[in-house]
């Protein structure tokens, strides 16, 4: 395990140690990049080639999110500039500069997995997962999902959702035993908003707090989102402190709402 394989490979691990605090939890998060990089980019191509821009843009945002935690800034910046592009409709530049955004992608995912070849797989811990007390996290980013899911505390079981199709399946069920929903707003499928929209018309907000999870500058979403009665807004890329503070404040507000 040698971390200039990284360094020298254009890598900023001291950016990515800022949001991930140790290199146990970097290490862990690059091996969930790895996990799920080849299904995302497949993906990816699927919509550019369909010219599905609404979903192409989803999946290179999430790409961004994913790359901005680990460092990863020129796939970051090209992602972001898909990201912009696809939400413009401009399918011309997705076609014409797609090429350079799967090159920095394979070139990344290369350099990873040689520096990963001697990372320790991490052991997987099942405490909590039997508690009645659970936090759903609801997010298209595997990164994001494993990243909160250690956060919470241990007497929290964790729930997870790559989709609000998925999310709202798993919230009819556990509705009663849910202290708290982190919730992203731009996923495929069925989006945070829709998620949102469930809330609403099934009269859940009063007893489940929602957290909106979002990697979006623009102020018009976020201002979207507190229309709804919402907990807070988590902001990506965010750190261990900040989901501390959040998973805190829904769990103090599900404490008063019993």
């Amino acid at each position: 395990m040698d971390i200039n394989i990284l360094v020298q490979g254009g890598v900023n691990v001291n950016q990515a140690l800022e949001l991930l605090q140790d290199m146990d939890t970097y290490n862990e998060t690059l091996q969930d990049f790895l996990s799920e990089i080849d299904d995302k980019l497949a993906k990816i191509k699927e919509y550019k080639e369909s010219q599905d821009m609404e979903n192409y843009a989803i999946l290179v945002h999430s790409l961004k999110s994913d790359s901005k935690y680990l460092g990863f800034t020129s796939l970051a910046e090209l992602a972001y500039n898909h990201e912009m592009a696809s939400k413009a409709g401009d399918v011309r530049f997705v076609i014409g500069s797609y090429d350079a955004l799967i090159n920095e992608a394979n070139r990344i995912i290369g350099i990873v997995r040689n520096y990963t070849s001697g990372v320790k797989a991490p052991t997987v811990s099942l405490v909590g997962n039997n508690n009645t007390k659970k936090i759903l996290v609801v997010d298209d980013s595997n990164i994001v999902r494993n990243f909160v899911q250690k956060m919470v505390p241990s007497e929290y079981s964790v729930l997870v959702a790559s989709d609000g199709e998925e999310a709202i399946k798993i919230i009819s069920k556990e509705a009663v035993n849910l202290k708290g929903v982190l919730l992203d707003l731009n996923m495929p499928k069925v989006d945070g908003f829709q998620v949102l929209e469930f809330f609403k018309n099934n009269g859940l907000f009063a007893n489940v707090p929602v957290t909106i999870i979002t990697g979006d500058d623009s102020k018009d979403t976020v201002m979207k989102a507190f229309d709804y009665p919402i907990v807070d807004v988590l902001n990506k890329p965010f750190t261990e402190n900040d989901v501390k503070n959040v998973v805190t404040k829904m769990i103090n507000f599900s404490s008063v709402k019993q």
